[in-house]
């Protein structure tokens, strides 16, 4: 019965309400969620695995992230399901069972924020937390037909949340509407209501989109003539991605032949990039947590059991190539971009995976989403997902990414642009 009137979604359901009843606080009247990485005092902070809440005493203080939507005037309704010490975007838990994807029950929510996105999807909540290392908001945030927001990295502090990996933690936030999620990250991210700000410049990432399975026309498009009717066309410029990482991003060459550049699926440059994103949360999730699971040896799902271990037991590698591939990314996009201008591209290549997936087949998906999302981690710029309906009974979405630090202009676009894209939508 739980499962049907709440998706799965929950790991514990109880109200923490807002220290303060005032009804003039930015988030007064709102709900929201928490994923269970976050510290709230007194309550054991689970990481997805119950070898975990098992081994680890009750938090003696809340997440400060936590601490400002509650003083915001939010009250809180519970704690919602993950992926296992984080380290999956799929959403399946074995051990919590996995959150229903209210817009497509035979496929997978999305991960590791899953419940967090499956409540807004659902209605349970107004909006949820979550948190983001490698896309674990915007698979879900896409899977499931909602916004998700990741961050410009280091903006929002991470005290109180179980890292994963420190270089690209990110605390993240779920709504199903733009106002909300501009509302809850000027809260997060302390910022003053501004009036929205034009973009200089979208950039489409044609070769991104060019691989997507989803048809260019029912995202690229719909984006590009939404932006012409409130800006003109001559904010649209192209570019292909592969090629800006490529030519700007010269410590990468050590990774190139990593990627698998004989799929045409797959973006070389991009590919190389994830691998080498791939390299840094490894070695600091080893560093995080690989005591505790040679010492705990946690029961761990399929799949994911196999990838923590194969962590654990890898040998270290020298990551300072990593932290230069960061750099020289930043410095990349901030120069392509500008202070104003966005880049478009797809959230993941195609449509969310139905449950219980071939893992080769899963694994040959994840490869491709990771080339997509890692762009935002390595740059550390931020990210918004944003749906755009239904498209063969399944969810669409497109993203939008700005220059690090640009979190308060990015929330004002995605709220002044979507009524135009849902126009456009809506002609399909």
């Amino acid at each position: 019965m739980a499962i049907d009137s709440d998706h799965g979604a929950f790991v514990e359901k109880f109200l923490l309400r807002p220290p303060s009843s005032s009804h003039d606080l930015p988030l007064s009247g709102l709900t929201f969620a928490v994923k269970d990485i976050f510290d709230v005092a007194g309550r054991v902070t689970g990481f997805g695995n119950p070898d975990w809440a098992r081994t680890h005493p009750a938090a003696e203080s809340t997440a400060p992230a936590v601490s400002a939507i509650l003083s915001g005037g939010a009250t809180s309704i519970g704690i919602t399901v993950m992926d296992e010490m984080a380290y999956c975007t799929n959403g399946e838990n074995k051990h919590y069972g996995t959150p229903r994807n209210p817009c497509a029950p035979d496929r997978v929510p999305g991960g590791s924020s899953s419940g967090s996105a499956v409540v807004v999807a659902a209605g349970l909540a107004d909006f949820s937390l979550g948190t983001d290392t490698g896309g674990s908001v915007r698979i879900p945030a896409s899977y499931c037909g909602i916004f998700g927001f990741r961050p410009s990295h280091g903006v929002i502090s991470t005290s109180g949340v179980t890292p994963l990996a420190q270089s690209c933690d990110t605390v993240g936030w779920f709504a199903r509407n733009p106002a909300i999620l501009n509302r809850v990250g000027r809260v997060l991210l302390q910022l003053p209501d501004t009036g929205p700000v034009v973009p200089t410049q979208l950039i489409i990432a044609d070769d991104c989109f060019q691989i997507s399975s989803v048809p260019s026309g029912r995202v690229k498009q719909v984006l590009v003539d939404s932006v012409e009717k409130l800006f003109g066309g001559h904010v649209i410029k192209h570019a292909n991605l592969g090629d800006v990482v490529k030519d700007k991003v010269p410590s990468l060459n050590s990774f190139l032949d990593k990627g698998n550049p004989s799929d045409e699926y797959i973006i070389p440059s991009l590919a190389a990039l994830s691998t080498a994103n791939r390299l840094l949360v490894r070695y600091e999730l080893k560093s995080n947590h690989g005591e505790w699971v040679r010492t705990v040896r946690p029961d761990l799902g399929p799949g994911i059991a196999e990838r923590i271990w194969a962590v654990v037991q890898s040998t270290d590698e020298n990551v300072d190539v990593c932290h230069s591939v960061m750099t020289e990314l930043r410095a990349a996009l901030t120069d392509l971009l500008g202070d104003f201008g966005v880049l478009a591209m797809p959230t993941v290549p195609g449509d969310p995976p139905k449950l219980q997936t071939d893992p080769t087949t899963l694994g040959a998906f994840r490869a491709r989403a990771f080339s997509f999302l890692s762009i935002a981690v390595v740059s550390g710029f931020c990210q918004v997902s944003i749906p755009l309906g239904m498209c063969d009974n399944l969810p669409v979405s497109v993203s939008l990414l700005a220059k690090h630090g640009s979190d308060g202009f990015l929330l004002n676009l995605v709220e002044t642009l979507y009524d135009t894209l849902k126009e456009h939508v809506g002609k399909l």
